[in-house]
């Protein structure tokens, strides 16, 4: 009979865990962006979500993200529509004994509170990333799901060495070098030997590539001459540009490199907001007589290599050879401010808001 009762409040406990409706906020985009993202081109709507069935699990968000590619995906959405994202969020119910009450999961399920999700189910669409119940991260938080152990780290993991396939001791270059995924890329570079030079938007971002990440040159693409930082940082020119801003800075770098260099186009942020794409230097024939390889992505080629990516860079974070910063917004009401922060450059490392 004391077994019996043992066994019932753990079933309870892990398969249960609430009965009846919840509300759900979600943020709904009811207009194309114009220039930066406005509070006025989305709603926040409430969402009662039914009862759970078999299988399914309801989860409440507890970290969302904020990326630049939100930003030009968007266009491509029928409005209206729930603004997209991923997000780390707490399992408070379960009908599905592989996820129990009290796990996380790492989920694309957008800018909500509260989201039913059904693992058994695969999509007929694919999600841009994949849904997963986060392994032990102890003794680091479960937001860096979100960062370092999430999308933006497999995006300079699979990105940097599957794409560039750096050498040791050649030179790397990446813009927006202090954002999430090119603060990573930097030092996985520095980690397989190569001389890293990286390009942010402050002295400060600078100061921070240099002497916290170890970056070998970092310069304020603002303040400097872009070609004259170029021969001080790599005089033996680049051989591997991770590119995340586009732009006149792109094409400068691309003439600057050695033959046979690799480019890896992760995104081009410096153009998100404008409502009219940059005129820029032209780069073909760069990449002709200096015979380049020039290769965009999108991380979730590697999606069924996700977690040689987290595992991967969970154990240099372990080792003491990656670091990295949070940028923390809070609150659910001050989603689109911290998009906007992001797509300023306010961030140092990764920019997530905390629902609470």
């Amino acid at each position: 009979m004391f077994n019996n009762v043992i066994f019932l409040s753990i079933a309870r406990r892990f398969y249960s865990g609430h009965v009846g409706k919840t509300e759900a906020r979600k943020y709904v985009l009811t207009k194309h962006f114009q220039g930066e993202p406005k509070k006025s081109d989305f709603e926040i709507v409430q969402e009662e979500l039914p009862e759970l069935k078999d299988g399914e699990i309801l989860t409440e968000a507890e970290y969302l993200s904020v990326d630049p590619y939100m930003r030009a995906y968007m266009i491509g959405y029928k409005l209206p529509t729930v603004m997209i994202g991923g997000q780390v969020a707490k399992i408070i119910a379960s009908r599905n004994d592989k996820y129990p009450v009290g796990g996380y999961v790492s989920g694309y399920f957008g800018w909500r509170t509260h989201t039913i999700y059904n693992p058994n189910i695969i999509p007929a669409k694919a999600d841009l990333l994949p849904t997963y119940l986060l392994p032990d991260m102890s003794p680091y938080p479960v937001s860096l799901a979100l960062g370092v152990l999430g999308m933006p780290g497999n995006t300079a993991y699979f990105g940097l060495q599957e794409i560039c396939k750096p050498k040791a001791g050649e030179t790397i270059a990446i813009t927006g070098a202090a954002g999430a995924v090119g603060s990573h890329v930097g030092q996985i570079g520095k980690i397989l030997g190569c001389r890293v030079i990286g390009f942010a938007g402050s002295d400060e971002k600078c100061e921070y590539l240099e002497k916290e990440l170890g970056f070998d040159r970092a310069f304020n693409y603002k303040t400097v001459n872009i070609q004259k930082a170029l021969r001080e940082g790599a005089p033996d020119r680049v051989d591997c540009y991770f590119d995340n801003v586009g732009g006149e800075i792109s094409s400068a770098i691309m003439n600057y490199m050695n033959k046979y260099g690799r480019v890896a186009v992760c995104g081009s942020v410096s153009s998100y907001n404008d409502p009219a794409l940059p005129k820029v230097t032209i780069v073909q024939p760069a990449i002709v007589f200096k015979e380049l390889k020039v290769e965009g992505f999108i991380v979730n080629r590697w999606t069924d290599r996700w977690n040689e990516g987290v595992n991967a860079n969970l154990s240099w974070l372990r080792e003491g050879k990656l670091k990295y910063e949070e940028k923390v917004y809070h609150g659910f009401d001050n989603m689109v401010d911290a998009l906007v922060g992001m797509l300023r450059g306010e961030n140092l490392g990764k920019a997530i808001v905390k629902v609470k």
